[in-house]
């Protein structure tokens, strides 16, 4: 249950997965008892001794071997943080220009499993995490998400159809010492237009209504933000699906450069151009290494 995978920061996890260890410490360990066995059975003689230092030998080579699949399987694995959304506290709204429908969302709970809810009817909002990380150092995001169903009129390609049941933003931060003249100048009028620096640039990841020929999509209404397509169609409608990504990997392939270093989440299900409605949950996100 939820309640048994603790939320806290920071947490580390070293040597591989338990299961693993203990497949390779059972399998070692059985080699030992059958060492001695073949000693009480073949005596001490010159050629009964030979074939105890084979034995003894592929033993060694048996250790060498376990031990150096440890060593590649002791990684470190940092969770930077994790949300398991029994409350909205670490999220605020996000609103845009001219949509005055918004989407719902809110927290819904099964004996002592708490989901997040986003209902969407003809609708557009999402929420942003409050806390931002360092995408160098935490480069990789892991979730699990379901929906209720797909929009049929959806189409990743065209802004009468750029809508989607559930989608997981990661933002980056506009950083005006890195930018070039041009940028300062446009960023500078969004600025005052809306009380805030836009994001310098980010990555969508979608559950589309149907395949496409391209994994990674242009935002019709933006070109600094990127739609990678995880699941399409219906056919897992009403499932929970683990996703997991590496930002750095992926906007390299959706921009061709690194990407900068500051970034937070933001979450959404928006139905504002198809008119259509839907439900999605989230159980859980995490940031990690």
């Amino acid at each position: 249950m939820k309640t048994s995978r603790q939320s806290g920061n920071g947490r580390t996890y070293k040597g591989g997965t338990p299961k693993s260890r203990d497949k390779m410490v059972k399998t070692f360990s059985a080699c030992i008892p059958a060492l001695f066995i073949l000693k009480c059975i073949f005596g001490l003689t010159e050629m009964k001794r030979f074939v105890l230092k084979i034995v003894w030998l592929i033993t060694a080579s048996l250790l060498v071997v376990f031990y150096s699949v440890l060593a590649v399987n002791s990684e470190e694995v940092t969770i930077m943080f994790r949300e398991d959304f029994n409350d909205l506290e670490n999220w605020r709204p996000l609103y845009f220009p001219k949509i005055k429908e918004h989407t719902d969302y809110s927290i819904v709970k099964e004996g002592e499993e708490a989901y997040l809810k986003a209902e969407s009817n003809a609708s557009a909002s999402g929420i942003i995490y409050k806390k931002e990380f360092d995408v160098y150092e935490y480069p990789k995001v892991r979730w699990r998400w379901k929906i209720s169903n797909v929009y049929e009129k959806g189409d990743a390609g065209n802004k009468s159809g750029d809508d989607y049941p559930v989608r997981i933003y990661i933002v980056f931060k506009y950083d005006p010492e890195n930018a070039s003249f041009g940028q300062r100048i446009k960023y500078s009028l969004a600025k005052i237009i809306y009380g805030e620096y836009p994001p310098h640039s980010s990555l969508n990841y979608i559950w589309a209504n149907r395949m496409h020929k391209e994994s990674f999509i242009t935002n019709p209404y933006a070109d600094e933000a990127k739609m990678i397509i995880l699941q399409t169609g219906a056919e897992n409608a009403g499932k929970w699906k683990e996703e997991e990504v590496d930002i750095k990997e992926d906007y390299r392939k959706a921009f061709g450069a690194l990407p900068p270093s500051t970034a937070s989440l933001a979450i959404m299900n928006d139905s504002d151009d198809t008119g259509e409605s839907s439900v999605s949950f989230i159980d859980y996100i995490e940031v990690f290494n």
